[in-house]
């Protein structure tokens, strides 16, 4: 079970910190990832991290966007910086990558608007 909180209303160049709680499986040998869901769109990878820490990028959101996890707290994080309104998503965590009976929580509503 994944349970993703810490969206909201920011204003454009705004910053947001996502977390994410695992539970059910054994979270610190798995990568995980964030994703997003825009509206009429397709879900799309936009960071995930290794085990042991290694991070990857979409094009779209490197050097605004950061993932970590703790380990000791079966939680992955995403800080989000210098929003902007095309970051207008709704934002999954889940192990990476992820398969077609992955099954997916709720997310957490991110909006950039003015």
């Amino acid at each position: 079970q994944l349970q993703a909180f810490g969206g909201g209303l920011v204003q454009p160049g705004g910053s947001l910190r996502l977390s994410c709680t695992a539970s059910g499986f054994i979270f610190s040998v798995n990568s995980m990832g964030w994703y997003r869901q825009a509206p009429g769109k397709q879900r799309v990878l936009v960071a995930r991290i290794t085990s042991s820490g290694s991070t990857n990028y979409a094009d779209s959101v490197k050097g605004r966007f950061t993932i970590s996890r703790d380990n000791a707290k079966n939680t992955v994080y995403l800080q989000m910086n210098s929003l902007k309104p095309e970051d207008t998503a709704v934002y999954h965590c889940n192990v990476y990558p992820t398969g077609p009976r992955t099954s997916w929580g709720q997310g957490t509503q991110v909006t950039v608007s003015s």
